[in-house]
């Protein structure tokens, strides 16, 4: 007999039931190997219900990991927030601002933590990565894959030194004083051919 799928009646805890289910299924099949269906199953709920809370598979995945970054706001700052050549200058300026919260800095850190530490989150949040956040940014920048890869190391090499490890004058300094220093390398790798 398969389970009721469905609807919970009253305050049943459906939301955090499709976010356990979620965080189960993306940590066992990896973001690319988990599907809504998969993960209403496992919750108990039809997949439409799903869809209903939480909308697409990465909003969904946002959702369950906390990632503190919707992709398609990165892509809106980044590709459609100004001229090209100020490209750099707005991923750095998002980048440093999305760390500098410490209430979206702290999803991050574990983020990061897990990927170092196991190899299924990194995994997962390797293809997340690659298919929602850089491919949306690649294509539209005109860029390889490689020079926006290479960027963003940039920033997370600045992020871990800045809030991490807390090297100063790096960690005291002003964000947009890093924005103009960092900004012109960042452009300097899009632009590179």
């Amino acid at each position: 007999m398969s389970p009721r799928t469905g609807r919970r009646g009253g305050d049943s805890g459906t939301r955090e039931a499709i976010l356990a289910a979620a965080r189960e299924r993306f940590a066992g099949h990896g973001y690319t190997g988990t599907t809504i269906r998969g993960i209403a199953a496992d919750a108990g709920v039809d997949p439409a219900l799903v869809h209903h809370f939480y909308g697409t598979k990465e909003q969904l995945f946002i959702a369950a990991l906390r990632v503190p970054i919707d992709p398609r706001q990165v892509a809106e700052v980044v590709v459609r927030g100004g001229p090209r050549e100020q490209a750099g200058h707005r991923m750095t300026r998002l980048f440093l601002s999305v760390w500098s919260s410490a209430g979206s800095r702290a999803p991050f850190l574990a983020l990061l933590r897990s990927a170092t530490t196991n190899e299924q989150a990194a995994t997962m949040i390797r293809e997340f990565l690659t298919s929602a956040m850089l491919a949306r940014l690649a294509e539209p920048l005109g860029v390889s894959r490689l020079r926006l890869e290479t960027a963003v190391a940039q920033l997370v090499g600045i992020a871990l030194l800045r809030y991490v490890i807390q090297v100063e004058p790096l960690a005291g300094a002003g964000e947009e004083e890093l924005v103009a220093l960092i900004g012109p390398l960042v452009q300097r790798v899009l632009d590179s051919s």
